[in-house]
């Protein structure tokens, strides 16, 4: 498979469909790089053979042979795809590439890949760290969610549902210094709710570092960032964003979300039940007719059927 066909793959899949071709020697440091992203990104040619157990030039001459071309060329789609840093084009463009760029096609495919996401919440694993996660949300006397960029709007709806059921939320959405201002609050008795993926980067840092500080617990939702933070989060939630090849989707975090509303409304049903009545009376105080409010359908023949 030439340079051309690759391109499309990301890298494990690239690796996966060349080992055939590969010399015993360049498939055992092809897995290496899969392994070892990290350091292959970071190191050099040198330090990468020592590493390996091999030669400088069995490290340059299976990045050739993968499709690279070099070590340099190689180490940049790596970094790409440590740090989420692809390029939107180009990822649109892979995700495009797998359809034929008909409406049905772009449609089944996305639902195919939520399906795929949704499947990943049905393990016994995921089950066992949803109920903990319960636990400690329950628990806390604040639940700071975060989460910047697209993660951002997320993040402010989950603290929007978990306040409409009673239990005292905030967003942590302000990228850069703006971000202390919000971290500042965050206290023993609070939990941290974190929407993060890779890299790692300065501000998710500064949240664990700040929950360490004060003896807060971290509740981390992500999809490859748990081995990398490790026992700084205190429960792990793995969602898939479809696949690390495409754009990144967001219907499975969402899903999770709200399982997690509906979990904690379930420890305290009677309190959910009361804040949500508290809230409606308030929007009846404050617009008396709110509850009157909908979309009527004008009837048809009256010469306008718009909503009303």
């Amino acid at each position: 498979m030439g340079a051309e066909n690759t391109e499309r793959l990301g890298f494990d899949l690239r690796v996966e469909a060349s080992l055939p071709r590969l010399s015993p020697a360049e498939a055992r440091m092809a897995l290496f790089f899969t392994a070892h992203k990290e350091a292959v990104v970071l190191h050099s040619a040198a330090q990468i053979a020592e590493a390996a157990g091999a030669s400088d030039a069995t490290v340059v001459r299976t990045a050739r042979s993968l499709g690279y071309g070099g070590l340099l060329e190689l180490r940049e789609d790596l970094l790409a795809e440590l740090t989420g840093a692809a390029s939107p084009a180009r990822l649109l463009s892979r995700t495009l590439d797998a359809t034929t760029g008909e409406p049905a096609a772009i449609l089944a495919h996305v639902v195919e890949l939520h399906e795929d996401a949704l499947a990943a919440l049905r393990r016994p694993d995921l089950a066992e760290a949803f109920a903990h996660a319960l636990d400690l949300m329950a628990g806390a006397a604040v639940r700071h969610v975060f989460g910047i960029g697209p993660s951002g709007a997320i993040a402010r709806y989950a603290a929007l549902q978990f306040n409409r059921i009673g239990l005292r939320s905030a967003a942590l959405t302000e990228p850069g210094v703006a971000l202390a201002d919000q971290l500042a609050w965050v206290a023993p008795a609070d939990v941290i709710v974190m929407l993060a993926y890779a890299p790692l980067y300065r501000e998710v840092e500064v949240i664990l570092d700040r929950a360490a500080d004060v003896g807060a617990r971290v509740v981390l939702i992500s999809d490859r960032l748990g081995p990398v933070v490790g026992n700084r989060a205190d429960c792990v939630l793995t969602v898939p964003r479809g696949r690390t090849d495409h754009l990144a989707l967001h219907g499975a975090t969402m899903v999770l979300i709200e399982a997690l509303t509906l979990g904690l409304a379930a420890r305290d049903r009677t309190g959910a039940i009361g804040h949500l009545d508290s809230v409606s009376r308030l929007r009846g105080r404050i617009d008396r007719d709110w509850l009157k409010r909908g979309t009527r359908l004008r009837p048809t023949g009256t010469g306008n059927d718009d909503f009303a």
